[in-house]
């Protein structure tokens, strides 16, 4: 039997690309980008303030770091700055052609680097790849050949990496060397029947995605069954990170992007941030170790 469960509103953010969740536990922050116009966000739940800064430029998906500022994949390079956006400066030499291509999702993994996927501007563009980010600025492809680079997380164990390529219609599962990170095979974990978006493991193991244009997002269990769907009110849901004090909240960030006016009278909560409790707790996220 597949649960159901309602998300409710959590925060009126009016995003048009809202993605990258994720829980701050030092300042007991949600933090997330709206990818498009380039802010970065910041909610505290506690007292329901609502902050961002404006990186200047697209930011495709950012991670907190073990010295307490942010690591940020901008439209075309990696960046470095405080919790706030100030000091905002270029890390790496590292860049992509950020006439045809960008960055998209990403997140920091277990040993302290920051790996963030790139995606093509328009449908038909060049192909993307998965790059990984060394503390010391060194920048390698881990993945290459993808679609749209989307959601990726890693098991507790640090054996097994989980990655949505949008284009294939699926997340695959890749064995990890626990010690260093490096991808061994490769499988298909599953085929949603739609579009994946970004993805978060939980503390049972458990592969929660976002599936774009559906109003849903999916929780698969370890082996790739279907077990729980949560609905939104919105159809472009984005992605899913879990916090609050005891990270057993669930956040959802959704998007409103190319919709008309006709869109927004039909969903006028697109865009927003949504929560549900599904009785599963997350994870601290991994920290860049710069």
């Amino acid at each position: 039997m597949i649960r159901t469960l309602e998300a409710e509103l959590a925060v009126p953010a009016r995003c048009e690309l809202a993605e990258g969740p994720v829980w701050d536990v030092a300042r007991g922050l949600l933090r997330w980008v709206d990818l498009l116009p380039g802010h970065v966000h910041a909610f505290d739940p506690v007292t329901a303030a609502h902050t961002w800064f404006e990186a200047g430029e697209p930011v495709g998906t950012f991670g907190l770091t073990r010295g307490g500022g942010l690591v940020l994949a901008l439209v075309d390079r990696f960046a470095l700055s405080d919790p706030e956006g100030r000091q905002l400066r270029p890390f790496g030499p590292f860049t992509v052609d950020r006439t045809v291509i960008r960055f998209n999702d990403g997140k920091p993994d277990p040993w302290g680097n920051f790996c963030a996927g790139t995606c093509p501007w328009t449908a038909g563009g060049p192909r993307g790849a998965l790059y990984r980010l060394s503390p010391d600025g060194a920048t390698s492809e881990i993945v290459g050949d993808v679609g749209l680079s989307n959601g990726l997380d890693w098991s507790d164990d640090r054996r097994l990496f989980y990655f949505a390529d949008s284009a294939s219609g699926g997340v695959d599962v890749f064995r990890t060397d626990p010690d260093t990170g490096t991808l061994g095979e490769r499988r298909r974990f599953v085929t949603v029947g739609g579009v994946p978006d970004g993805l978060t493991l939980d503390s049972e193991g458990g592969v929660w995605v976002a599936v774009w244009g559906t109003s849903e997002l999916r929780r698969y269990t370890p082996g790739g069954e279907l077990d729980t769907v949560v609905r939104l009110p919105v159809s472009q849901v984005t992605s899913a990170a879990f916090g609050g004090a005891d990270l057993s909240t669930l956040y959802i960030t959704t998007a409103r992007e190319n919709f008309t006016p006709a869109d927004l009278r039909t969903q006028p909560q697109a865009g927003n941030i949504f929560a549900c409790t599904p009785g599963v707790t997350g994870r601290p996220p991994f920290l860049f170790a710069h």
